[in-house]
């Protein structure tokens, strides 16, 4: 199984998946954008999209995708909620709010701030304040949870855990209340979080 990825990507958390149920896998770092700085890249994945997985003759593109793909296909794990565990359905909101809700305006706030600062820095702040807005669900689910769904990890927490992360990495400060702090102080310190962020490209020149 191989992954192509970008440092901070969220390629992270299928890495992250990978590392917390104990399977084997290769990572291939790329410069960031690699459509741009490795266009070869283009011919392994059209997109030219980070991350992608390769599992025999599986491709994925989509990162929420890649880890419902490796609990229900490699599992059983507890990584997974089963469709007769009592948040099921918190489990399927959480893994499509990671992205649909949450990643997406930081997509606008990263474009805006590291590869095109200056161009619409209006723009920026306001996708930033959007996605603060947007975490009022979470901050509110977490009152008294430890993890998002049946009070252990899951890939829900993997999944929107990344929005936080990448928050972090695009200082949304704001980004970090009191419920959500606790919470990723948690994920943030496990040995497979840590072992999934460290990846690194090294440029070959």
């Amino acid at each position: 199984m191989k992954i192509y990825n970008c440092e901070n990507s969220r390629g992270l958390r299928p890495i992250w998946c990978l590392e917390e149920m104990g399977l084997d896998y290769e990572v291939k770092m790329l410069p960031f954008p690699p459509r741009v700085l490795q266009p070869d890249y283009l011919k392994i994945n059209p997109l030219g999209t980070i991350p992608y997985l390769e599992d025999g003759e599986v491709r994925m593109t989509e990162s929420v995708g890649m880890c419902l793909y490796l609990v229900e296909k490699y599992g059983p794990t507890d990584l997974a909620i089963l469709s007769d565990e009592k948040d099921y359905h918190l489990y399927l909101n959480w893994l499509t709010h990671a992205d649909a809700t949450l990643t997406f305006p930081q997509t606008v706030v990263l474009r805006y701030t590291l590869q095109e600062p200056g161009v619409a820095d209006a723009a920026a702040e306001g996708y930033r304040r959007w996605f603060v807005s947007r975490l009022k669900m979470l901050e509110s689910a977490l009152d008294d949870r430890e993890y998002l769904c049946n009070d252990r990890l899951t890939i829900a927490d993997i999944c929107v855990g990344y929005a936080i992360f990448l928050a972090k990495q695009l200082r949304i400060e704001q980004a970090m209340k009191p419920n959500i702090k606790r919470w990723t102080d948690t994920l943030f310190n496990r040995p497979a979080f840590i072992k999934a962020q460290s990846y690194r490209y090294v440029d070959p020149c």
